[in-house]
């Protein structure tokens, strides 16, 4: 049975599926590529280089050329460091509200779209069991109607049946995976941004002391 053919079967619940098939497909490739490019830069590394200039310049020429390696590096937590060093001058509290604001900022654009993957696959299979049931009813109305009846009968019209259901697993099982990533993703992007901007927090304080 080809691909048409088996969307055909499926009735109209196929065509709520295809566009959350679509729809998640687009969303995962989206994600991974936005993760992708904002994790070529390892954090140790880039703090190492901010370190470096901060302790080989005076302090305000210093927190210039370090803003202007935040803005070079695509990162969440040099978009947080940057932020911190923005506020080079001000009280620490300033400095940390700063960051603060930069992470929520930063954590919201990484979580984007990925609620709808989640719900995808939550509610996938629960819309391909409501397909199969009406399948199912519909194979019963037919032999009803018909009046011909037999198990082999029986046996097609609830295979037919069930194929909104493999759909509906089939488009969940990769979202709860995909999203499960983007759930660890998000949390380890969150730790290396809370990480770096303890350390910019204790770098600055030490330079204004």
């Amino acid at each position: 049975m080809g691909i048409f053919q088996l969307i055909s079967k499926g009735g109209i619940t196929m065509y709520v599926l295809i566009p959350c098939s679509i729809l998640s497909v687009a969303i995962t490739i989206e994600r991974i590529l936005y993760y992708y490019r904002r994790s070529r830069v390892k954090r140790e590394d880039f703090m190492m280089d901010i370190r470096n200039q901060l302790d080989r310049d005076n302090p305000r020429h210093a927190m210039s050329m370090c803003i202007g390696i935040c803005k070079d590096t695509n990162t969440p937590f040099a978009n947080v460091v940057c932020a911190g060093l923005t506020a080079y001058g001000r009280g620490e509290k300033e400095i940390s509200s700063n960051m603060e604001r930069s992470i929520v900022i930063e954590t919201n654009m990484l979580s984007r779209f990925t609620a709808i993957v989640g719900t995808i696959g939550s509610i996938a299979v629960y819309i391909g069991l409501f397909g199969t049931v009406l399948g199912i009813m519909k194979a019963f109305h037919n032999i009803s109607a018909t009046g011909a009846g037999g198990i082999s009968v029986v046996i097609n019209g609830v295979s037919e049946a069930l194929i909104t259901t493999i759909a509906g697993l089939c488009i969940a099982v990769p979202a709860v995976i995909f999203y499960n990533y983007f759930v660890k993703s998000i949390d380890n992007f969150i730790i290396d941004m809370e990480l770096c901007a303890s350390e910019i927090l204790d770098i600055i304080s030490g330079k204004q002391k």
